[in-house]
């Protein structure tokens, strides 16, 4: 079982008396992996409340058949997960499409340069064919990393604007790709939506980031950010699609390479909608004093929708419940 830490309150402190609220509580603040959640439950008349600290960890699910096409419908008793090889418990299990906020992370580096007209009418698209609801905003990057905010807003949904801020930028420079997600999940975390995700836009190559590739994967696995690739590879000796493949799969999303003569507007939609069409499983995680990375695999059982295809995040780093200096659990108020 997991820790949990238990907090009396008052008989008239603040709490959630229905369960659609004990769900959005623990889906709020997606940051590192394994986060802490409250969970505040009402109790009868008279009585306390009890507060419960534990941690969830949240997967974005996408389920496919043979034709490739999202498996809607399915119910949670039909889904298996698995970490480190140990069946868990499914805590949260939801199919609605929800808003998201989205960090897209757009090279602006020397050898990107013919291809920026064509990247910002893919960041106009993607816009467009989002929820109105979704944060959004842009990284450019290329010797140096600028996340450029529309009227000092941390986020816009408006296609413009966001087409706007990869538009005026000039291609120049070097490469610092990692520092650039680096930045981007820092900035994600500002976010108030529960399900965040980076698209990044580039040929994959880094010739100038502090952060190293190992940094930057790490601090992907601790949080819970799915991350897309867009790789608009050449003939550039410094171009690296590896990198933006294994950044992509570890985290559960995808990478595509466009071919000469496909649109990036038509992969930018394809994204947009792979966001929408997933599974949010949760799951309660033994609680070890270690920061190990943990596997997950989560696996469906459903004969009769024939052939699936599962895709999720590969794993996560554990942490630890906080402890006081005590020893003690931390209690949260």
């Amino acid at each position: 079982g997991s820790s949990v830490s238990l907090t009396t309150f008052p008989p008239n402190s603040f709490s959630y008396g229905s369960a659609a609220a004990t769900v959005l509580i623990l889906l709020c603040g997606a940051v590192a992996s394994a986060p802490s959640r409250q969970l505040n439950q009402s109790t009868s008349p008279g009585q306390g409340t009890i507060s419960v600290e534990t941690s969830l960890v949240v997967l974005p699910v996408r389920v496919t058949g043979a034709s490739g096409d999202f498996v809607s419908g399915l119910t949670q008793e039909e889904f298996r997960v698995f970490e480190n090889g140990r069946p868990q418990r499914i805590a949260l299990f939801q199919q609605e499409d929800a808003p998201v906020t989205v960090g897209l992370i757009v090279d602006h580096s020397r050898s990107m340069g013919p291809k920026l007209a064509g990247v910002a009418a893919a960041v106009s698209a993607f816009a467009r064919s989002s929820d109105p609801n979704d944060e959004m905003f842009v990284v450019d990057f290329s010797d140096n990393v600028s996340v450029e905010l529309s009227g000092g807003k941390p986020f816009s949904s408006n296609p413009l604007e966001l087409a706007r801020a990869v538009s005026e930028v000039s291609a120049q420079g070097m490469t610092a790709l990692y520092d650039a997600v680096a930045e981007g999940l820092k900035h994600l975390q500002l976010g108030h939506l529960d399900k965040k995700a980076l698209i990044i836009v580039s040929d994959g190559g880094d010739n100038a980031s502090k952060q190293k590739y190992a940094d930057v994967l790490d601090l992907a696995r601790r949080s819970q950010v799915v991350i897309y690739a867009i790789g608009l590879v050449g003939s550039y000796e410094e171009e690296n699609p590896g990198a933006l493949r294994h950044l992509s799969k570890d985290t559960g999303g995808l990478a595509f390479f466009p071919k000469e003569g496909e649109s990036i507007s038509d992969i930018s939609a394809i994204i947009a909608r792979d966001l929408r069409e997933q599974y949010t499983i949760g799951f309660v995680p033994e609680t070890k004093g270690d920061h190990s990375f943990r596997k997950i695999r989560v696996e469906v059982s459903a004969p009769e929708r024939g052939k699936l295809q599962v895709r999720t995040r590969s794993g996560y780093f554990a942490v630890p419940p906080k402890r006081s200096a005590g020893g003690a659990d931390k209690d949260h108020q």
